[in-house]
């Protein structure tokens, strides 16, 4: 299967929108099940100024990002600096917490789901909540995000035993990207995606931004302001430092990325 990238602040960046992404997993999950043959996890992160800013400062950060299946436009700001910089827009924002969802309403076969990460209550309350929403989303295995890497193995052989068909991630940047990547060659997975926040958003812990504020790019502006202390520095450190990213890389290379 193929899809096109556009460079973002160094990362390349699929330019597929929310219908095509949710299919395009969906699609991988088949393909997994009638090819028994084929099984390497497909690895999706997300790129926002946050990421961009964390892939151009950890070098190991950076090698994980890299080795990434795929890697969309989670924050908006990235999809309107394509637009302006680059002969190949991305199409629209994919943001993950919209994707959670955008899986089961535009994939319609039943999924089989394991979510990783937040708070106990947290990740608990999701599985709850989108079971109940969506008929084709299957909950099959939870865990919390508390845990060192030398209980690694027992997550990874907890979640085999449940054979989901997406594993979502919730840990953190970029504590989130070194654990997929470490545990890819033990996870029997089909896709695997890094979500961040996402489980606070589904249960409402964390309320979304209005759609106009999203629109324009301003989601983090209504999150910092919804969470000062925790995030204030941080987009005060890292969205200038994203953009300054952006212009020195450029975001006229674009590609092909073919995954047989």
């Amino acid at each position: 299967m193929t899809f096109e990238v556009t460079n973002v602040g160094g990362i390349q960046t699929a330019t597929m929108g929310r219908v095509n992404l949710a299919n395009y997993i969906g699609n991988i999950c088949e393909k997994w099940i009638i090819n028994p043959n084929e099984k390497i996890p497909f690895i999706i992160f997300s790129n926002n100024g946050h990421a961009i800013s964390i892939y151009n400062t950890d070098p190991e950060a950076k090698k994980q990002m890299d080795k990434a299946d795929l890697i969309h436009a989670d924050g908006q700001s990235v999809v309107s600096l394509s637009r302006l910089f680059s002969d190949k827009p991305i199409e629209e924002r994919t943001a993950t917490t919209d994707m959670i969802h955008d899986l089961p309403q535009y994939y319609d076969k039943n999924l089989r789901h394991f979510l990783l990460g937040g708070k106990k209550e947290t990740v608990s309350k999701s599985a709850i909540i989108m079971q109940e929403k969506y008929n084709n989303f299957e909950v099959v295995g939870k865990h919390d995000g508390y845990f060192s890497i030398d209980d690694e193995d027992r997550i990874c052989t907890l979640i085999n035993e449940t054979k989901p068909d997406v594993l979502w991630v919730g840990l953190g940047k970029p504590k989130e990207q070194l654990f997929c990547i470490r545990n890819k060659d033990k996870l029997k997975v089909p896709v695997i995606i890094s979500c961040g926040g996402c489980y606070n958003f589904i249960t409402g812990e964390y309320p979304r931004a209005p759609s106009w504020m999203q629109k324009i790019g301003f989601e983090w502006l209504f999150r910092m302001l919804h969470s000062p202390k925790k995030l204030f520095l941080r987009y005060l450190l890292t969205n200038p430092h994203a953009i300054y990213c952006v212009l020195k890389h450029g975001l006229f290379k674009k590609k092909a990325i073919h995954n047989d």
